[in-house]
């Protein structure tokens, strides 16, 4: 594990994830040439609906869509924000415009995170 973790939830309309896994695969690959010590995007298989909080809740769940959740390290938040910088630059990212993306992106979240507890 790295110092230094981004995490970005987001909701995924079911018709569109196969595109999402694609545009996932891209995305994994062209931060880890960039840099990132690792990347990882998991699919919910059992996130419920909570009463308070949960994913589903977090990103306004539609009852035809799926939650992912994305996960990249790097060595230091300086790190992440040079690999940041970078991947965006990167001309495979250029059709990365969020009117054509394969889900809602006004209802992704993200934030960069520090590692208190490695087991």
């Amino acid at each position: 594990m790295g110092s230094y973790v981004d995490v970005f939830v987001v909701p995924v309309p079911n018709k569109n994830i196969k595109n999402y896994r694609a545009n996932a695969e891209l995305f994994g690959k062209v931060w880890r040439e960039h840099g990132a010590l690792t990347f990882i995007e998991v699919e919910a298989d059992d996130a419920p609906s909570g009463k308070v909080t949960s994913f589903p809740q977090s990103v306004d769940l539609k009852p035809d869509e799926t939650v992912f959740v994305g996960i990249a390290t790097y060595e230091s938040r300086a790190h992440r924000d040079e690999v940041n910088a970078k991947a965006m630059k990167d001309p495979r990212m250029g059709d990365m415009n969020p009117a054509t993306m394969p889900f809602d992106a006004k209802r992704m979240f993200w934030g960069g995170f520090k590692p208190f507890v490695q087991a």
